[in-house]
């Protein structure tokens, strides 16, 4: 990157508009002179939470174009459908796509389809963690737990582990967890992570479950070697997508026209789960195909650690990595 690239890059991320809005990725696409992924991923199989819509289905749509076995999870039925057309639109006649019916925040459900997935694809080559919402009102996972942190983080860690084995004979298999800018706007406590009805504040749980998403990363880089697995988070932007239509309606108003596309948001996502960079580090935060720094502001700093929030999401799921590998 040159001096001006890296200097016109500072400036558009001190702004956060500029940084988070259409103008950074453009802007940065261009100054950059950003390649299109090119890796051929024929051979390979990529798992996608989320996929039936938005940036989700944008990953999965760029995954079957560059020849990958896309498999996808999704809730509901009809929507499976119509974005399982639409990746296999986007693979050509030999996309190798199909789907399973998994909340990721029922944990059983999990166990079972991840019982089923391995049988059919003992080898995993990426995992993208992208499903979630930001729910506005107080809600349940069927284990009891706040629907926003089961979905955002004890799904996800779950799932993770549960496919860590698949992951690893795709050494080095590759996670990426797709989290939102909003996480820099809570430090993690574990003692506030997860909300009760009365005193539910949607934004505020799903930006707290971001900010754990990006602690979790670095924890799962720092128990797993990097030759086996890597481990990336990242945030995709102020992309237009339905959730953000129907979850923050106001803010879509306002900023409507400056918003990224799905395409745009998932670019670097795609990027991680192609690029031989990001094969050089593990547990890393990244932001328009940048590593980034994980705080704005000092008051997000400390608070509970990486290996406290471990043990929860260990001891809430019922998962421990095995010693012998960890």
């Amino acid at each position: 990157m040159s001096a001006i690239a890296r200097g016109v890059d500072a400036a558009l991320e001190a702004t956060v508009v500029g940084s988070f809005s259409r103008i950074g990725y453009e802007v940065r696409s261009r100054l950059e002179h950003w390649q299109a992924p090119g890796n051929d991923l024929a051979g390979r199989t990529v798992l996608v939470t989320g996929a039936t819509s938005g940036i989700g289905l944008a990953a999965a749509s760029r995954f079957a174009s560059l020849g990958a076995a896309v498999r996808f999870l999704a809730r509901d039925d009809e929507r499976a459908r119509v974005a399982l057309a639409q990746i296999v639109e986007a693979g050509g006649p030999a996309a190798d796509v199909s789907y399973a019916l998994a909340d990721v925040s029922d944990f059983t459900a999990l166990r079972e389809f991840v019982d089923g997935f391995l049988l059919a694809n003992p080898d995993l080559d990426v995992l993208v963690h992208n499903a979630g919402a930001l729910n506005r009102d107080f809600h349940r996972a069927p284990d009891g737990t706040e629907l926003t942190l089961a979905a955002h983080l004890l799904g996800p860690f779950l799932l993770t582990g549960l496919l860590l084995p698949a992951l690893r004979r795709g050494a080095p298999g590759r996670v990426i967890t797709v989290s939102s800018g909003g996480m820099y706007t809570q430090r993690l406590d574990l003692g506030r992570l997860e909300m009760e009805p009365g005193d539910y504040d949607g934004t505020v749980a799903y930006a707290r479950a971001k900010r754990a998403q990006v602690v979790l990363n670095r924890e799962w880089a720092r128990r797993v070697p990097r030759r086996e697995v890597v481990f990336h988070a990242m945030h995709p932007g102020w992309a237009d997508t339905p959730g953000v239509r129907s979850s923050l309606p106001a803010f879509h108003r306002m900023m409507g026209p400056l918003l990224r596309t799905p395409d745009q948001g998932a670019d670097t996502a795609v990027w991680l789960a192609t690029a031989g960079d990001a094969l050089e580090s593990s547990g890393t935060f990244w932001h328009d195909r940048r590593p980034r720094g994980e705080h704005r502001v000092p008051w997000t700093c400390g608070g509970s650690t990486g290996p406290d929030l471990w043990d929860l999401c260990a001891a809430r799921t019922g998962w421990q990595l095995p010693s012998a590998t960890g």
